[in-house]
């Protein structure tokens, strides 16, 4: 992501990550760390080298900054907006019951605030592989949040990682309605098993659900809003 930054780290150290973690990297990935090992590949530059004396580089734009434009567009519209965070992390379903917990308590007893109301939240969340379906953590995110609030009325939401790449899919992420899930099955599409099996593309995409942008060659981590609608 920096490819005019100094990087410290070194093949040496890449190999030592795999071995703490007892990462199986593909045998290429392997060979080729090895061999920069053995200095027949040269290092990245490092902090100090003269590649960098006329290099300055500067943050122009930040995941807050994007939070506070999408909170001034809602906020134009009449809507109240909270920004819950711009670095929120965790596991993506763990993330999703919690911010589910919050829009739950506005649309069912209007507190801390009335409809309609938008929670918005950056940051990216990780996901457990634990299956072999495709989808990123956004489409992990929205779906466990879309069963969490599944009989929630007027409840809607939108995924999407602002470089536009979803973990290695091609759409930025995803929307969710309230008639999602119930769409899902009638087309025979299981949410749950779709969620455990960590096969969420599968199911947004069945929905045509999925948000498409292409490569936006920005990136300031996820994007994340739910909107709580009066009923």
């Amino acid at each position: 992501s920096g490819p005019c930054a100094p990087d410290a780290s070194t093949f040496a150290s890449a190999l030592r990550v795999l071995d703490r973690y007892g990462i199986d990297a593909p045998a290429a990935v392997q060979a080729h760390l090895r061999r920069g090992q053995r200095s027949e590949i040269g290092e990245t530059p490092k902090p100090g080298d003269r590649a960098f004396a006329r290099v300055e580089n500067r943050v122009i734009v930040t995941s807050q900054d994007a939070l506070q434009a999408a909170a001034g567009y809602f906020r134009a519209h009449g809507m109240t907006a909270a920004v819950l965070g711009d670095s929120v992390s965790g596991e993506a379903a763990g993330v999703a019951g919690m911010q589910a917990a919050m829009a739950r308590q506005v649309a069912l007893h209007s507190q801390p605030w009335a409809p309609p109301v938008a929670l918005i939240s950056g940051g990216e969340c990780t996901v457990t592989v634990r299956g072999d379906g495709r989808g990123g953590r956004c489409s992990e995110f929205l779906l466990a949040l879309g069963i969490a609030l599944e009989g929630v009325p007027n409840v809607c939401a939108l995924a999407c990682d602002t470089d536009g790449l979803d973990g290695t899919e091609t759409n930025a992420g995803a929307l969710l309605t309230p008639d999602t899930l119930t769409h899902a099955r009638r087309l025979g599409v299981d949410p749950a098993a779709t969620l455990s099996g960590n096969d969420s593309w599968r199911l947004f995409s069945a929905t045509g659900d999925l948000v498409v942008t292409g490569p936006t060659r920005t990136n300031v981590n996820d994007y994340r809003v739910i909107l709580v609608l009066p009923v």
